[in-house]
């Protein structure tokens, strides 16, 4: 199938179709669907100038619950590709239940791995390889697992592997690791507590690094 460019703008108001489009496709799945072994949530965010006394997050918004392998692929593939995508904003896959928010009880005592890209080919492919290994399950840790972020920014994009127990320095370390093996990423990554970023003057650096 050709790809369909949807420009950011339009993101919200396709999602509904793409949501209906992933119904209909499931339904109609001779062998019947792939089942995850969770459920997943899309969410997205495109940024514009806030209001005036707006609250931080009033833009995010929940697009799709899924947990089958074939409406993973219909989402993705209509919608969720950050190449789709231009000015600031951006997309989050997160698991059900959770909202990509400091203040959700899943993510309050948490952090997040930070992974920097210029190269927009390479900035979706790692996007792409950390969806499939969250939705395979493929992390030792995956229950500290909260979700992914893709933020596509003008002065560079960069991929957030958000999770849970921030204090747990084995832990972290171990999914640090594994993510870096799962995107193929070379460099060194840091791990940064919620707690440091939501500070008024945030401390520099990560607590972690791998």
């Amino acid at each position: 199938m050709a790809e369909v460019e949807v420009p950011a703008a339009a993101v919200a108001t396709t999602i509904p179709e793409a949501a209906e489009a992933t119904e209909g496709g499931a339904a109609a799945e001779a062998k019947g669907p792939h089942k995850l072994h969770r459920q997943w949530t899309f969410w997205y965010d495109i940024q514009s100038k806030p209001k005036p006394g707006a609250a931080w997050g009033t833009s995010l918004k929940k697009a799709y619950t899924f947990d089958t392998v074939e409406e993973f692929w219909s989402l993705y593939d209509q919608i969720f590709r950050p190449s789709k995508l231009s000015g600031n904003a951006d997309f989050h896959l997160f698991k059900a239940g959770v909202e990509p928010k400091w203040e959700d009880p899943e993510c309050a005592n948490g952090g997040k791995w930070t992974v920097p890209c210029n190269r927009k080919a390479t900035f979706e492919n790692m996007w792409l390889e950390t969806l499939m290994a969250l939705i395979g399950e493929q992390f030792d840790e995956t229950e500290d697992i909260c979700g992914i972020v893709a933020s596509v920014r003008a002065r560079g994009d960069k991929l957030a592997l958000w999770t849970r127990t921030a204090s747990n320095e084995a832990v972290q370390v171990n999914i640090g690791k594994k993510w870096k093996d799962v995107i193929d990423y070379n460099d060194k990554i840091t791990y940064t507590f919620h707690d440091d970023s939501r500070r008024e003057k945030p401390s520099r650096g990560g607590r972690y690094t791998v």
